[in-house]
């Protein structure tokens, strides 16, 4: 039997059934990804796996440094197949990690392979998946479309002109993409130069001239209002934690003038201005009626010297230690107190605050929307088989499973949709082991009913994303 087989992880009838019969067939609505805009726009065509697979993925880095692997052949100048054999040398050694269930999956959805990727097997795979890659098949748009995508939203800063949003819009491609608005830019006071280069080009973007807040944060509603033209209806923070701390305007005021000048703001300062601007970021998802993300306790860039060579994003990232339930209720209260408290998904990173933040969501449910709060899915280190259960144990025990909205990919590879199959096939042996121990009762309409809402039309229903190209929608300016 093939190591990915029709039953992979699903380890009684049940769960078979509920995977098979609710779970495989239900369509793709990815409301998180970081896929570049620009290669939807030009159908891009990767030339190998090293390009589509290698490229930017630090989960594979973070593997192959460990595995004794020279860093010319993770984020360096090595040669495209000696970095793919690269990651064949380490994928054997990945057993037990989810790296290795994951590779395979790809392997098998997209390319039909069988083989365990190994340095053995690593040139007949290569060749076998270049010959592949070639084809319309494999461009990002034939990837869409047999992965039944009905919608992608990346992750966008808000001086991003939107020009291939624009283009995707104007195009005849099925799926639809849309922008995420992430601000996080903008809160960082506490590092002038490279905050003020960011006010540049929000300068330019948004055709003003900033010179005080007010300036500041009309150029940013701007911003709010062009994403939200092409479709938008999604926010997304990453931070360590909540922003909380009681400051007002005048305070952000002074703190915005100072870093203007090249002053950086102390801890205290920098905190009271993201504080302010969260609450404005609030009110305007709020009024727009979108669904604001915030994706917490992530301790970033922990390998000063890895980051000043390799910047950002390259594999560096840990999971964070700070007190989270004070500051988030203390936010979530804020916008509640106005009434302008948005939809929202939260993701936790460290699994020791997952019932703080399954019971922190059941603060917020006003009755108006069903889940209007969001336990969002297994993030970053935790989105592997056990860091899934955990969510899901959690928002099972105190709050309402049956309203998820489910997984989404949160990455960079265009050959990660089989993370949602992933996300399913742990869900419905989930579950379906619960029905077998008689835990739940076994009634394949309401459970699998369930497993299905959960897949796709949770998402569908809460996002407000429209799933269907609007041929007939005008044309907008992204600038």
């Amino acid at each position: 039997m093939s190591y990915i087989h029709a039953d992979f992880l699903l380890q009684s009838k049940t769960a078979q059934s509920l995977y098979h019969e609710y779970a495989a067939a239900e369509p793709i609505l990815d409301y998180h990804s970081h896929l570049p805009a620009e290669d939807i726009a030009k159908n891009r065509q990767f030339r190998d796996l090293a390009e589509i697979w290698l490229a930017g993925d630090h989960y594979k880095w973070r593997a192959m440094r460990a595995n004794g692997i020279e860093e010319r052949y993770c984020t360096g100048e090595g040669a495209a197949y000696e970095k793919f054999l690269a990651w064949a040398r380490t994928v054997p050694q990945t057993l037990r990690n989810p790296l290795y269930q994951w590779t395979h999956l790809e392997l098998k959805r997209h390319f039909d392979i069988d083989l365990l990727l190994s340095e053995d097997t690593a040139t007949e795979i290569w060749r076998h998946t270049a010959e592949q890659l070639a084809t319309p098949a494999l461009a990002t748009h034939g990837i869409l479309d047999r992965f039944k995508v009905k919608a992608v939203c990346t992750t966008d800063d808000p001086t991003d002109d939107l020009a291939h949003h624009q283009s995707i819009r104007d195009s005849k491609l099925s799926t639809r993409v849309y922008p995420t608005f992430r601000p996080d830019r903008a809160l960082q006071v506490d590092d002038p130069p490279r905050w003020n280069h960011w006010v540049t080009r929000l300068e330019q973007v948004a055709n003003v001239s900033i010179r005080r807040l007010d300036d500041l944060l009309a150029a940013l509603r701007q911003r709010h209002q062009a994403f939200h033209a092409l479709g938008c209806r999604l926010s997304d923070h990453g931070l360590p934690y909540c922003y909380a701390v009681p400051g007002g305007e005048m305070a952000a005021a002074a703190v915005f003038d100072r870093c203007r000048r090249g002053q950086a703001a102390s801890p205290t300062e920098h905190s009271q201005f993201a504080s302010f601007l969260m609450l404005e970021f609030g009110r305007w998802d709020a009024a727009a009626g979108w669904t604001k993300q915030l994706h917490l306790g992530a301790l970033r860039n922990t390998n000063t010297r890895n980051f000043q060579q390799l910047g950002p994003d390259s594999g560096f990232d840990t999971i964070g230690d700070w007190p989270q339930v004070n500051a988030l209720v203390s936010y979530l209260d804020q916008l509640d107190r106005e009434n302008v408290l948005p939809r929202m998904i939260l993701y936790n990173n460290n699994p020791r605050d997952n019932y703080l933040f399954a019971t922190a969501i059941g603060c917020f449910q006003d009755g108006s929307v069903p889940g209007k709060i969001q336990f969002g899915s297994g993030w970053w280190h935790l989105d592997q088989k056990e860091g899934m259960e955990w969510q899901i144990n959690a928002l099972s025990n105190v709050g309402l499973l049956s309203r998820s909205v489910g997984m989404l990919t949160d990455s960079r590879s265009f050959l990660s949709f089989p993370r949602h199959e992933y996300f399913r096939r742990v869900l419905c042996n989930l579950v379906g082991s619960e029905v077998e121990r008689g835990e739940l009762p076994n009634d394949r309409a309401l459970v699998g009913g369930m497993i299905r809402n959960i897949c796709y039309a949770n998402a569908r229903d809460h996002l407000r994303l429209a799933v269907e190209p609007d041929r007939n929608a005008a044309h907008v300016t992204s600038r």
